[in-house]
């Protein structure tokens, strides 16, 4: 069997060597793209991670595909729709860091209402003084969760660590869950409206594109803090930079933006610019929020304990291992849904 790991980095080569002996592993550092598809046309198992793009331009290269595990939860770098009318069956990794992300959410919250990175500058700098770096207390502030999956509920529970008061919603609410974690199931349009602090723990698909629009900004509490840890597509990023300009939102942490692989990579923003792949308004935008004082972004590096990495890879070699021996597990496209 032909494997090959994309975006394998070298802290995860070890655990991926078990499929060196009798099967041909080729672990790759790059992305997989349309650019370098038909280096890997002969792979019959693939492992990607989310900078990845395994569309069907890709896909069309490889015809003797037959797995495709990618190392996350979500899998909307992965033309699903394509993979079921080929027969691909698609593995993810269900869940790995709920505690990681939660703790990451939290770590963006405190920066903010702490003003940690103004306070750490400051206190490099020759004037040592908390002057004009009054924050705020979480105690006593209602927190909205969108999506109270397995991230949302950790949240949840640091949260009432914290003392705050938490709202939620979902598109299955789960009254026992609610009783068992000390938390209200609202709408959104209510979680909106009272919330204090928005977090978003939902998956990237059409139905949650741009769910933070400038209509549902325009329904928020002024001041307002959101937090994303979930993915780019979520918010709208030109209604989110005329909400922070605003002070409709006071400030936003955020370790997602909608167009990652594209701020990593300088020539392929370019060469995709010119090719009418991309919106540059939102490029720009991404970048815009990059530079803004009431903005903290990091590089969708939530996930990036070594506890929740060793969990990933070996999430993904058990799918890989049990499609192999003919029982696919933790499939969401492939014949164990039929």
């Amino acid at each position: 069997m032909k494997i090959v790991v994309f975006e394998a980095e070298r802290r995860e080569a070890p655990t991926f060597e078990k499929f060196r002996p009798g099967h041909k592993l080729t672990l790759v550092a790059e992305p997989l793209r349309a650019s370098n598809a038909s280096d890997y046309a002969e792979s019959e198992v693939i492992s990607p991670f989310v900078y990845s793009e395994v569309n069907r331009q890709v896909l069309d290269q490889m015809r003797s595909l037959r797995l495709i595990a990618t190392r996350s939860t979500g899998y909307d770098h992965i033309d699903t729709a394509y993979c079921r009318s080929r027969g691909i069956t698609v593995c993810n990794v269900p869940t790995y860091g709920e505690n990681t992300v939660a703790e990451h959410v939290f770590a963006l919250l405190l920066a903010i209402s702490h003003r940690l990175l103004e306070a750490i500058e400051r206190a490099r700098s020759d004037r040592f003084s908390p002057e004009g770096l009054q924050g705020f207390d979480l105690a006593g502030k209602t927190l909205g969760i969108v999506g109270t999956g397995s991230i949302g509920q950790h949240v949840i529970r640091i949260a009432n660590g914290f003392a705050m008061k938490v709202v939620a919603c979902d598109v299955r609410p789960d009254p026992g869950l609610a009783a068992a974690l000390g938390f209200r199931y609202v709408t959104f349009d209510e979680l909106l409206a009272t919330s204090d602090v928005i977090s978003l723990h939902v998956p990237g698909t059409e139905q949650t594109r741009n769910l933070l629009s400038e209509s549902a900004f325009g329904r928020m509490k002024d001041g307002v803090v959101i937090i994303n840890t979930a993915r780019g597509s979520i918010v709208d990023s030109h209604a989110l930079i005329m909400a922070l300009r605003s002070g409709k939102v006071a400030a936003a942490g955020l370790d997602v933006l909608p167009d990652e692989p594209l701020i990593r990579e300088e020539a392929e923003l370019i060469c995709s610019i010119f090719e009418g792949q991309r919106d540059l308004r939102e490029l720009v935008a991404d970048h815009v929020l990059l530079r803004m004082r009431n903005v903290i972004v990091t590089p969708h590096s939530a996930f990036n304990t070594r506890e929740a990495i060793q969990r990933i890879v070996e999430t993904t070699v058990s799918n890989i291992e049990a499609f192999l021996a003919g029982h696919p597990q933790n499939v969401v496209i492939g014949p164990a849904l039929v």
